[in-house]
């Protein structure tokens, strides 16, 4: 729940999918850091701003993800601006699923090198560009999201792993919105394709499921060694704070004692989805937690948000250019901290404010 402008309303927008930004172990782990450490780093980390909780984080999300290393950034954007530069040059080539986050996109262009987008999550689209274009390049690197956020759909990682192995091209994925809701417990869209040891880069966010602000770089400790020296955002920017890591920490450990929070999550997004449906809503193609309403027009989308808001229902329309034009949707992402009565009350008002706009009967 969220209150705006003295109103409390039922917060269905937040990419906090298993409610830990106000978990109380996190705020007190938060708090203890703070009383230790300070507000701040103070320097960029291969100065003086690297102190152990940083140390400790990187090993801990490494265990987790079943990876040889980690290393944490500023956000999950910064992230992927530090790698692709530091892994693809003006004479590689990067295939690119054609709805990749704004952060893949900026980091693809600050590489310079060449871009060629597949249709999305079309395994022969992907295969054609490189049977086309592989040996023009010194070498490739498929470039794909996990789960995009858009449309809750999942990325075929086994088979795209199946095409990079075959043609010998690194991969990259961006599992912004898959850890701590995919695989084991949360640990992500390679444990969920049982990939271990097969993705070259695994991107992270700390800013969604985990409920803290960071990014992080997950993989074999050759790459991550070289990030370390090469990752400009690593290199120029100050560290994560000591709240921000300690916080992290502690998000790594409550999930390794329960899948209680995940499952938790699941089965609300399996009967907020169901009921959706029952009630006549297109959702779209989404698979995961993160839920479109999709309505077509734009103009559509603000009016049924500006009336569920009127209902005690925050959402958020989204129209071109963020989704194309003729797509505007509501994206509802559900969370583990929504109680029943939170998913009927949304029911309850999507039901009326569809009926009104003439979207359901």
């Amino acid at each position: 729940w969220l209150v705006i402008e003295g109103r409390k309303v039922l917060n269905f927008c937040s990419n906090n999918y298993l409610g830990l930004a106000n978990h109380p172990r996190m705020v007190a782990a938060a708090k203890q850091a703070i009383d230790k450490y300070g507000v701040g780093p103070g320097a960029v980390r291969i100065i003086s701003g690297t102190n152990d909780l940083h140390i400790e984080l990187e090993k801990r999300v490494a265990k987790f993800k079943q990876v040889e290393a980690a290393l944490s950034f500023q956000s999950g954007f910064q992230a992927n601006t530090a790698s692709i530069p530091a892994m693809v040059g003006r004479e590689d080539v990067i295939f690119s699923d054609k709805l990749n986050h704004a952060s893949i996109i900026d980091g693809c262009r600050l590489s310079g090198g060449k871009i060629i987008p597949y249709e999305h999550c079309d395994m022969n689209s992907l295969e054609q560009v490189i049977r086309e274009n592989l040996p023009n390049f010194r070498r490739a690197m498929i470039i794909t999201d996990g789960v995009f956020s858009m449309d809750g759909d999942v990325a075929p990682l086994d088979q795209i792993y199946e095409i990079a192995h075959k043609y010998d091209v690194l991969i990259m994925v961006d599992d912004a919105h898959g850890e701590g809701v995919l695989g084991r417990g949360g640990r992500g869209i390679v444990d969920h394709f049982g990939l271990h040891g097969k993705v070259d880069l695994e991107i992270g966010t700390f800013s969604k499921a985990f409920g803290v602000v960071g990014g992080v770089v997950a993989g074999k400790a050759t790459i991550i060694e070289w990030l370390r020296q090469r990752g400009r955002p690593f290199v120029f920017s100050s560290a994560v704070t000591p709240a921000d890591a300690a916080a992290t920490i502690e998000a790594i450990t409550l999930l390794e004692e329960s899948t209680e929070l995940v499952d938790r999550l699941w089965e609300n997004a399996a009967f907020f989805k169901k009921e959706m449906k029952t009630l006549g809503f297109d959702t779209g193609v989404s698979t995961t937690p993160i839920t479109p309403i999709m309505l077509g027009e734009a103009p559509l989308a603000q009016q049924f948000s500006r009336e569920l808001f009127d209902a005690g229902v925050f959402t958020f329309a989204t129209g071109f250019p963020i989704v194309p034009l003729g797509k505007a949707r509501l994206r509802v992402m559900i969370s583990a901290a929504h109680q029943k009565e939170d998913l009927e009350k949304g029911l309850e008002a999507f039901a009326s404010v569809g009926r009104k706009l003439g979207v359901i009967q």
